[in-house]
């Protein structure tokens, strides 16, 4: 992981189009927007799409949007996500643990997506298809019966399923993660 500023910013190198429509570096810097406390944030979004195709021509930058849990109808969302340790969390009651999770969908707009009843405070369903990689820490994919344990480079393609993040180890884990818009039956 590169970390360039000494706020521990994630770079991000965004390309564009000069007025000849040669390539360029439009920006070169920390990402715009994170979520989450300082210094370990929970979400860090490097680009956010508002509809498919995407417009590659224009100038705004998405990623300064609010941060969601999902993407907008019809978008991508593309960012890190970091999970701390269970043992983070062990001074805290299970119905104080599920509170705090509902709090967070309801930050994120995601109010719907979160599994009250889920068998981990942190279960939840969102209507996407994502693409996730495990780069540091541990991490296991809690599923509805199933529990997976990743290491790192490990891929996961989340279809649509109600799922939890659990990390069992010391470090807080972090992943990286693209978010597609999507439907069941579509």
């Amino acid at each position: 992981m590169h970390q360039n500023d000494a706020a521990g910013g994630y770079r991000r190198i965004v390309t564009g189009h000069d007025a000849q429509g040669r390539s360029i570096v439009v920006s070169d810097g920390p990402t715009p927007n994170v979520f989450g406390p300082e210094g370990e944030p929970y979400l860090i979004n490097f680009w956010a799409t508002q509809a498919m195709p995407v417009d590659y021509m224009d100038p705004a930058d998405p990623a300064e949007s609010r941060i969601t849990l999902g993407p907008r109808p019809d978008g991508v969302t593309f960012r890190y996500f970091r999970v701390p340790p269970e043992a983070d969390f062990a001074h805290l009651s299970e119905d104080e643990r599920r509170e705090g999770m509902k709090r967070y969908h309801e930050m994120v707009g995601a109010p719907d997506a979160y599994a009250a009843e889920g068998r981990h405070p942190g279960f939840h369903r969102t209507q996407t298809i994502d693409f996730i990689v495990l780069l540091q820490g541990e991490v296991s994919l809690l599923l509805d019966q199933e529990e997976v344990p990743m290491r790192p480079f490990d891929v996961v393609v989340q279809r649509g399923t109600s799922h939890s993040w659990v990390n069992r180890g010391d470090c807080t884990a972090l992943l990286m993660a693209v978010l597609i818009d999507g439907r069941a039956g579509a």
